[in-house]
This record gives C-alpha cells, sequence and structure tokens, in this order.
C-alpha cells in the first residue's frame, strides 16, 4: 500500500482537519483566473494514488506507457532496490539532465532552436492556461520527444516534480 493509499494517524496530527487526515495525494487543478503566486492550485484530493490519480472514479487506463504519479521518494526507492539499483543523488540527476550540455538553463532543453516543444512542459501562461503546444495536456508516453545527450529520454518535463 503506498503513502496516498494510507490514512494519516490523527494523534500525529491533532491540529489537522478531518479530510486531511483520509488517504489521498496532492493534485494540479488549475485556477480559473491568476491570482498571486500563492500555491493554491495544488489541492488535497481525497482518494487519489497512482492507480487513481484524478481521485476515486479516473485511472490509468490507457497511460500504460506514461510515468508513474502520486508516488513518494520513499516508494521510488523500494522500487529501484527491489530491481537492485538506486535512485540518483540531486547532482547526479542533474548531470544526467543536462545530457552533456554546458552552461544551459534547464527550459532551454524543452524546445528546439525554433521554439517548437521537444519536451512536455507547460506552454501559456501558468497556472492558468496551457496551450499544449507539445499535444499533451498531461503526461506524455515516455520516450515520444527526442532523448537528450546521454541518450536519456524525458529528463525535462512530463510529471511534476
Amino acid at each position: 500500500m503506498t503513502l496516498a493509499e494510507r490514512p494519516l494517524d490523527p494523534k500525529s496530527h491533532r491540529d489537522w482537519p478531518q479530510e486531511m487526515l483520509v488517504p489521498g495525494s496532492m493534485a494540479f487543478v488549475p485556477p480559473k483566473e491568476a491570482k498571486g503566486e500563492d500555491g493554491r492550485w495544488w489541492q488535497n484530493v481525497a482518494g487519489a494514488n497512482w492507480r487513481q490519480p484524478h481521485g476515486p472514479g479516473s485511472s490509468i487506463a490507457g497511460t500504460e506507457n506514461h510515468p508513474v504519479v502520486d508516488i513518494a521518494y520513499d516508494e521510488a526507492l523500494a522500487y529501484a532496490n527491489w530491481l537492485g539499483r538506486s535512485l540518483p543523488t540531486e547532482a547526479q540527476w542533474e548531470f544526467a539532465a543536462r545530457g552533456g550540455r554546458d552552461g544551459d538553463d534547464d527550459w532551454s532543453s524543452a524546445y528546439d532552436p525554433e521554439g517548437k516543444p521537444i519536451a512536455n512542459t507547460w506552454q501559456g501562461i501558468f497556472p492558468v492556461l496551457n496551450t499544449n503546444d507539445d499535444g499533451y495536456a498531461e503526461t506524455a508516453p515516455v520516450g515520444c520527444f527526442p532523448p537528450n545527450g546521454y541518450g536519456l529520454y524525458d529528463m525535462i518535463g512530463n510529471a511534476w516534480e
């Protein structure tokens, strides 16, 4: 059972409202209009988990080749350990994500020289308007964009960190 599928212990969270103690996960819910950088577009969705990423009634059907969402670090670590591998450190991940580039900011690698998206990122006015110029409103199938200089796919974009 993943972290998102377990209720929180009310004894450990005495000051939390009851609705925050039920199993669930944070989900991106675009606001109707921009009202500053207050982060209210992230909302706790009761019942959201990796099998039901938008809450009860949603499904991962049709997204088998997309990245998994709604898992915690410890769950990713357990999976890596199960495979006999490890998760990269932040420095290792940053090095791999650069794909051999030097000095460019991360977002520059999300577009080709003509400005066409070559990674699944937000296009438009965040957080109220995603133009979906890359073809995807949410996650995209893994590997549908070109790899970076090290042959790694989806190192920029595709799922919220």
